[in-house]
């Protein structure tokens, strides 16, 4: 099996856009395998849009733009490979490409064994410039079974951001991954709205086909390819936080060259990764009667997981009531509060629990029933 737990790795969209390169991309497979990302389980490294010339050769066949990656594909491969990454690429669904470069309509077995033979084990199938008469679900169907006749393990993440319901069809045509969602941009009403736009789409979400919440925008600050606006250190953490308890696929789109220690300390976080890669991918529950989102999380071992989040501009403090989590005070039992970001633990609370978040922040605990 390809995938039991939500991919995780790199992509080059968010901060460099069209400026991408063979220099680039070795820099980021060193730091991604020296600086402790490929052992925290970051193992995808993942070229976006623009990597190739605008037309196809005269066979047909899709051209890495010399300019850019002089040595073309398979070099980049094996050189990502070297480091103990897999290697992923970008096409789409389309005639062209969204930054206008030729698409894989129509090409579609010429292109996945392109891929193949270059080395790429990730695949970003994009939805832009599709004929419109043609379904869009047929389409993925068709890359779906060209990766599978390579013969080669290419994970198969589609971004079609969501449209015709595709939770409810991505899975049967073989994807991944799926994104569910418009593009993310670093502010944070983007990373807010995409969250509360998937808390009914969780549920579809399993073992080899994950709810992808769109890339990472951790540690940009405002700069890069879709920086509008920028976030601060605490905002980082709630995005980072929901992306985990919602069981989003984790792929970093900043520049781990230049990243800040709390951001590349917060992406290395093993609690937080931990419970985004739980084997059980089991979906977060809202408290909906509450105003601001409150999410708890079944996880394996018998453990279970709380965040806390404050999007309103006000500090709050909530008083969690246990019995919205499943326990009732008469139960024989209470429940431990263990910080993922401080490490540190509660006393045992049966009724209900107190939270104070500042605003824009989070809070995020591990929680294990104990007998009394």
């Amino acid at each position: 099996m390809l995938v039991n737990t939500p991919p995780m790795g790199w992509n080059s969209w968010n901060t460099f856009g069209e400026n991408i390169s063979d220099a680039l991309i070795r820099e980021m497979a060193d730091r991604m395998a020296e600086d402790g990302y490929l052992e925290a389980g970051y193992n995808y490294l993942v070229i976006d849009d623009c990597w190739s010339l605008r037309e196809r050769d005269e066979n047909g066949y899709l051209v890495p733009d010399p300019a850019k990656f002089p040595n073309g594909m398979k070099a980049v491969a094996d050189y990502v490979h070297s480091k103990g990454l897999k290697f992923g690429m970008y096409s789409c669904v389309g005639i062209r490409t969204c930054a206008g470069y030729p698409g894989s309509y129509g090409h579609e077995y010429q292109d996945a064994q392109t891929f193949a033979d270059w080395g790429v084990d990730f695949l970003k199938y994009d939805y832009c410039h599709k004929p419109a008469a043609t379904d869009g679900d047929m389409l993925y169907r068709r890359m779906s079974m060209a990766l599978k006749a390579t013969g080669r393990d290419i994970l198969f993440s589609a971004c079609n951001w969501g449209m015709h319901e595709s939770e409810k069809w991505m899975r049967s045509v073989g994807a991944h991954m799926y994104r569910s969602t418009g593009d993310i941009a670093d502010n944070f009403k983007s990373y807010t709205d995409i969250a509360a736009s998937q808390e009914y789409k969780q549920c579809y979400g399993a073992p080899q086909c994950f709810n992808d919440m769109d890339m990472l925008i951790v540690g940009m600050y405002g700069k890069g390819n879709v920086a509008l606006g920028g976030c601060n250190d605490a905002e980082y953490r709630q995005h980072f936080a929901l992306w985990c308890l919602f069981s989003s696929p984790l792929m970093i789109g900043a520049d781990l060259r230049t990243l800040s220690a709390e951001s590349k300390n917060l992406l290395l976080n093993r609690n937080l990764i931990a419970i985004d890669q739980d084997a059980e991918v089991r979906p977060a529950f809202r408290i909906l009667k509450w105003d601001l989102p409150v999410y708890f999380k079944h996880l394996s071992g018998g453990e279970n997981a709380m965040g806390v989040f404050n999007t309103s501009e006000k500090d709050h403090t909530f008083y969690c009531p246990l019995t919205d989590f499943g326990l009732c005070e008469n139960s024989g039992y209470g429940m431990i509060f263990t910080d993922v970001f401080t490490g540190e633990e509660s006393a045992v609370h049966t009724a209900d629990f107190p939270v104070s978040v500042p605003a824009h922040d989070c809070r995020v605990y591990k929680v294990r029933l104990v007998k009394l």
